[in-house]
């Protein structure tokens, strides 16, 4: 692997370093509030800055890096797109760069222009309606669709952690054919705002102290009819779709990790180099000094293994093993550079009212369940086992 960053990826970078810099950092405040009791706290930005944020990324050429050149986007490389994503992620404030979810990649020629298009445009929002009330994974997935006068009749109950718009539609999985198990019986449905027995609660806008946690929206299906146009990919292959896409998205946001937690070490940098006790600045402190030591050497690690699975990725090469060692350090390493902040600030850094408070907790609901990690660690364990001859 040749561990230079290419030229052209060094200039993206550094636009988009500069962006964050002049326009994302001095935001800040908007969303982490003012008041001392931080009632004003937002979960996102004026809709009018946020379309003109929107127009300079735009003119920076860069709206939709993650999207298919073919599909209207940059089509920047894995290794670029974690480059974007690692600045991005060290200011609080919630921007992206046209950033949509990759089942919509297999959009049709008419459902790219009544569903990708305008989301890729922040014109509508995609809800992804996957998880249910009280359920894990997709074994014992309630919600079910019936073939009824050519099209599909959707009954279930849904949650959904997208972000709330005016205007959206959702993306529905659910069963059509219970026989034949998840993988092969599970379609998925793009439903329109307004359709009869379709309805949305939880979605009204939160301020305050209830702003800090992204609560899920219900989505009800009640007899809920939907046309057979509206089929997002095949019948039944609903865990198929953008499947050539997941090892990517799994790099990419292990990239969001690492920005966040570079933040994180230069805030507790700042911290240290400013806070005095007993008359001496904290940076003395050999337990302070450690923290900084053993925070930057796992963002160093964690960066290096992000860079080198973009890199295999960008070539072609298979990357089962390294997206799931990946996945397993990088969860692990955001919540020890977390927890370090803490002995640093010396407080939880989840406390309210700490300047790391959205940092740490951003970071940490980038991170997966031990359910998840358990997971990445079959597929590493299986794919070492596959290479030992007994």
């Amino acid at each position: 692997m040749d561990f230079d960053i290419p030229e052209e990826l060094r200039m993206v970078q550094s636009m988009v370093r500069d962006f964050v810099t002049e326009q994302l950092k001095p935001l800040e405040r908007i969303v982490l509030g003012r008041a001392a009791d931080l009632s004003d706290t937002q979960m996102c930005l004026p809709l009018e800055k946020e379309q003109e944020l929107m127009g300079m990324a735009k003119e920076m050429g860069l709206w939709g890096v993650n999207v298919p050149e073919e599909l209207g986007g940059v089509g920047l490389s894995i290794l670029g797109n974690c480059l974007v994503e690692e600045e991005l992620a060290q200011a609080v404030v919630p921007f992206g760069f046209g950033d949509v979810t990759p089942i919509l990649f297999d959009c049709n020629e008419r459902q790219r222009e009544a569903y990708f298009s305008p989301v890729l445009n922040r014109e509508k929002y995609a809800y992804l309606a996957l998880m249910e009330p009280d359920k894990e994974g997709f074994e014992g997935m309630e919600m079910k669709a019936e073939k009824m006068n050519g099209g599909y009749v959707l009954n279930g109950k849904k949650l959904s952690l997208s972000r709330a718009g005016e205007d959206y539609f959702a993306a529905v999985f659910a069963v059509t054919d219970s026989e034949k198990g998840p993988r092969e019986g599970m379609t998925c449905f793009l439903v329109d705002k307004g359709t009869s027995g379709f309805t949305v609660s939880g979605a009204e806008a939160i301020t305050g102290w209830e702003a800090r946690e992204r609560r899920p929206m219900s989505l009800v299906f009640d007899q809920c009819q939907v046309a057979a146009g509206n089929v997002l990919g095949e019948e039944g292959k609903a865990l198929h779709l953008g499947n050539k896409w997941l090892p990517s998205r799994r790099i990419v946001r292990s990239a969001r990790c690492v920005g966040a937690a570079q933040r994180i070490l230069d805030e507790s940098t700042i911290e240290a180099q400013t806070w005095t006790s007993f008359g001496q600045f904290i940076s003395g402190r050999s337990s302070v000094q450690a923290a900084l030591a053993d925070i930057a050497t796992n963002i160093h690690a964690a960066r290096l293994m992000v860079y080198e699975t973009a890199w295999k990725a960008d070539q072609g090469e298979s990357i089962r093993r390294e997206a799931a060692m990946l996945k397993l350090f990088v969860t692990q390493m955001i919540h020890f550079v977390a927890d370090n902040a803490a002995h640093i600030f010396s407080a939880p850094s989840y406390v309210g009212g700490l300047p790391m408070e959205r940092f740490c907790r951003n970071a940490l609901t980038m991170s997966s369940t031990e359910f998840a990690l358990q997971l990445q660690r079959n597929i590493i364990a299986r794919d070492i086992l596959k290479g030992l001859k007994v």
